[in-house]
């Protein structure tokens, strides 16, 4: 192989997060009151916040959960999306705890191995009940890790891998080094 190192291609490309700030929130007052705020009852059922920096959208729902998305790091999530909307609401005089924490829900990752890969031999060498192939309908090939990290990496003919459902970014530079392993030991790269 050549000098290509997988581990240093990562790129966290979204971040979800939850948190509660509050028991309730009143939704069509918070719309009315924050400025570029969406909200469409028929269509979704909370009010969207659209932070451009960092580019993250918060979904602010009547029971006080938020959801927040498209952060690119962990510093961005909190240190901004959370922080901003946390002063956002605190600013219309909504009582927020000090300190809200968040849990995040899934890290979705990309990674390059540096070279094309087989598919359908990996298919038949690895475990196959871990595995989805049907080249017919998707172009990767599904790969449910099912201990830590517990993710699914589709990998792609080009030798790209998308990771998903980490809840740490070293969950995809473990998920990207036992995939190198196991393709290496079946001889595939």
């Amino acid at each position: 192989m050549n000098e290509h190192r997988p581990e240093e291609s990562l790129k966290i490309e979204n971040i979800v997060a939850s948190a509660k700030v509050t028991d309730s929130l009143d939704l069509p007052s918070l719309a009315s009151r924050l400025k570029d705020a969406e909200y469409n009852k028929k269509r979704f059922p909370g009010v969207v916040l659209r932070m451009q920096d960092p580019k993250i959208a918060a979904l602010v729902f009547g029971s006080g959960k938020v959801v927040l998305t498209g952060a690119k790091s962990i510093d961005s999530l909190s240190r901004g999306g959370l922080e901003i909307l946390v002063e956002k609401l605190r600013a219309l005089g909504i009582e927020i705890p000090e300190n809200p924490t968040y849990k995040v829900q899934n890290i979705v990752t990309s990674a390059d191995l540096g070279t094309p890969i087989n598919l359908n031999k990996i298919a038949v060498g690895f475990n196959l009940d871990k595995i989805e192939y049907e080249p017919e309908q998707f172009p990767g090939l599904v790969y449910r890790l099912d201990d830590p990290p517990k993710v699914v990496v589709l990998l792609f003919g080009s030798g790209k891998l998308i990771i998903t459902g980490g809840k740490v970014p070293e969950d995809a530079q473990r998920a990207v080094r036992r995939i190198l392993s196991e393709l290496s030991s079946l001889g595939l790269i």
